[in-house]
Formats: structure tokens, C-alpha cells, sequence
């Protein structure tokens, strides 16, 4: 059987595809959005977050971890951040997540909140809001040495994502611009689902650290 065959007779793969087209325009500058979407990681727009979850950050640049987070990069040092550089950042996309994001930034559609709406729908299901999913993304680049700064960001979504599954943003070095600003391919991976569900590309500005 070929591969589109393949693809014709899954229906999971008929879904993504009719999420590709249906989604697989450009967003321009979405920092903004993506702030939106770690402050709901944090808590920060319900206190919902119990603080005993909070565990110390392991580089200066964090505020604090939960134990469900993961996370590699391949440069300890600002300046010596190079072409090929990489930070990957892994967390779960829990139901808590969505409705703290659904507060947070105020989309409230009912394809991510009512089940028994979203079981109508071309998706069979609550999906996670694709701000939210690419909000990945952000944390990734907050873990990179220094302090980072969003300058742009380019985004493609691809594929949805399910209510609980685990999600990986992986964000790689592709251009010094020079200044401390670098081009960056940027990319959310469904764990779960092995698919690219976020695909584009950021301008960053990485700072050095406060003196405390």
C-alpha cells in the first residue's frame, strides 16, 4: 500500500490533514500569544497552581520547575550560543492547562472546553488550543543562556493536539544575526501522537543576566 494510501484509509491522518488546511496559514509576531500561554503554565491568572509543585529552577534564568517538565540544551553559555545550538522543553498539555488557558487568554470555543460539543466535530474530540501548544515554544527560548527576549515569531500548525498528551518544543540555532539576535527554527512535537503539531521559525534578542 503506498504511503498516501496509507494516510487516505487512517482517519486520524484524514483529521490532520483537514487541520493542515484549514489552519496552515502563517501567524506573524505571535510573542504576545505566547505569553499568554505560559502565564497559564504558571498559575498565575487563577492561583490554582499549588506552590508545593514549585520546585527550584536549575539555571537563573527560571523562576521555578514542576516535576513534570524536562528539559536539554546543548550551551551552558550566552556567548557562546552558535549555529546548531538546541533546547528542547517537554511538558504534559493536562485538561488543568486548558482551562487555565481558556481564562487566561479568554478563548473559550467550545472545541476546547465542552466534550460533548467538541465529540461533533471534525475532530472527534477536545483539542488543545493551537496558542497554547505553540506557548511551548516560549519556554523553550526562556531556556536558552541569558536572558531572552521575543522579537518574531513565524508559526505553522499542523496537526492538533489531545487533551493530555505530552508535547516537546525544540528550538535550534539557524542564523546569528549578530547584536546577541539569532534566527531559530522553532517546532512542537506531540509526544503521544508522533507528529509535528507547530512548525516555523523566531528572532530572538538573548541579553546577559541581571547582576543580583
Amino acid at each position: 500500500m503506498s504511503k498516501h494510501s496509507q494516510e487516505a484509509a487512517t482517519p486520524m491522518s484524514a483529521m490532520t490533514s483537514a487541520w493542515a488546511r484549514m489552519t496552515g496559514s502563517f501567524i506573524k509576531s505571535a510573542a504576545a500569544a505566547n505569553t499568554a500561554a505560559i502565564s497559564a503554565f504558571d498559575g498565575e491568572e487563577t492561583g490554582d497552581t499549588d506552590e508545593q509543585d514549585r520546585g527550584e529552577p536549575s539555571i537563573p534564568s527560571l523562576d521555578y520547575e514542576e516535576a513534570d517538565w524536562t528539559f536539554e540544551r546543548t550551551v551552558e553559555h550566552s556567548e557562546a550560543i552558535t549555529v546548531g545550538d538546541t533546547v528542547r522543553f517537554s511538558k504534559d498539555l493536562d485538561d488543568e492547562d486548558v482551562h487555565d488557558f481558556a481564562r487566561a487568554s479568554g478563548d473559550t470555543n467550545r472545541l476546547h472546553l465542552d466534550d460533548e460539543f467538541a465529540e461533533t466535530t471534525r475532530f472527534g474530540g477536545r483539542i488543545a488550543h493551537g496558542t497554547l501548544v505553540s506557548g511551548l515554544i516560549s519556554a523553550a527560548l526562556a531556556r536558552l543562556p541569558g536572558l531572552t527576549i521575543y522579537l518574531s515569531q513565524d508559526l505553522e500548525f499542523t496537526a492538533p493536539v489531545s487533551i493530555g498528551d505530552r508535547v516537546t518544543a525544540t528550538v535550534e540555532v539557524i542564523e546569528d544575526l549578530g547584536e546577541n539576535q539569532y534566527r531559530l527554527s522553532t517546532t512542537v512535537t506531540d509526544e503521544d501522537a508522533d507528529r509535528a503539531a507547530v512548525e516555523g521559525e523566531a528572532v530572538v534578542l538573548i541579553d546577559d543576566l541581571p547582576e543580583e
